[in-house]
């Protein structure tokens, strides 16, 4: 199994590392010191099992967890005995280790982690659709959450988009199709190659163009006819 370690002392990844190499199944193909490099990581590469600290200073472990999409099986390593019930909430979470870890200990989780086949859920077809109320950005090496309804606008530049909510701006390193992906199709629609906007939020529809706050949003003669099926029109 190809594995990250993600624990912010050094000596623990030392450890983890060291219990690994005694077992010919694991593979330690990169270790972070914090969760938001991690992130990154996770976004381009996909591995099979995290060896994860709950306990790390400003991103703790169930704060990286909850920004997972599409989580791995998940071993957490800790010297705190308080969050095991909470960690096994997750079904992805395969064990939870007290520091230090003794080797028999660590053989018995990794057995565990080698049976365990998560079923992903098999998506129905429905007319209703699940939404996330928030997401997570990364600006400056910190994770901002946002909330998906104040959003009314997101706008391509370059290599940036500008996310554009009711109290405040954000400009991200990213692309339009990549967050995208991230937002519920009921809510947003790509009106333009530059532009998706919040439906809820239209104030007035003029030719090929919506307002939207005090945004004046182009819309795309490829676009205008899926936008005007989407609105409640009386």
């Amino acid at each position: 199994m190809n594995c990250i370690v993600i624990d912010d002392e050094n000596m623990a990844r030392v450890i983890i590392r060291t219990l690994c190499d005694q077992i010919g199944s694991l593979n330690i193909i990169d270790e972070f010191s914090d969760g938001i490099q991690a992130i990154k990581f996770l976004n381009e590469n996909n591995v099979d099992l995290i060896f994860l600290d709950i306990h790390m200073p400003n991103f703790s472990g169930f704060d990286f967890i909850k920004t997972l999409k599409d989580p791995p099986k998940i071993i957490c390593t800790t010297s705190d005995p308080r969050f095991a019930i909470e960690a096994f909430e997750y079904d992805f979470i395969v064990d939870y280790l007290l520091k230090p870890i003794e080797f028999t200990r660590f053989e018995k989780a990794i057995k565990k982690a080698e049976k365990l086949n998560i079923s992903k859920p098999i998506a129905k077809q429905s007319n209703e659709e699940i939404v996330k109320n928030d997401f997570y950005i990364n600006i400056d090496r910190r994770l901002i959450k946002i909330d998906l309804q104040s959003i009314y606008l997101i706008q391509a530049k370059g290599d940036y988009i500008n996310i554009k909510t009711e109290e405040k701006n954000y400009v991200v390193h990213s692309t339009l199709k990549k967050i995208e992906e991230k937002l519920p199709k009921s809510l947003f629609l790509k009106v333009h190659r530059s532009y998706v906007i919040n439906l809820k939020k239209i104030i007035d529809i003029e030719d090929n163009s919506v307002l939207i706050e005090k945004d004046v949003v182009p819309v795309s003669r490829s676009k205008r006819p899926e936008l005007m099926e989407r609105l409640d029109l009386l």
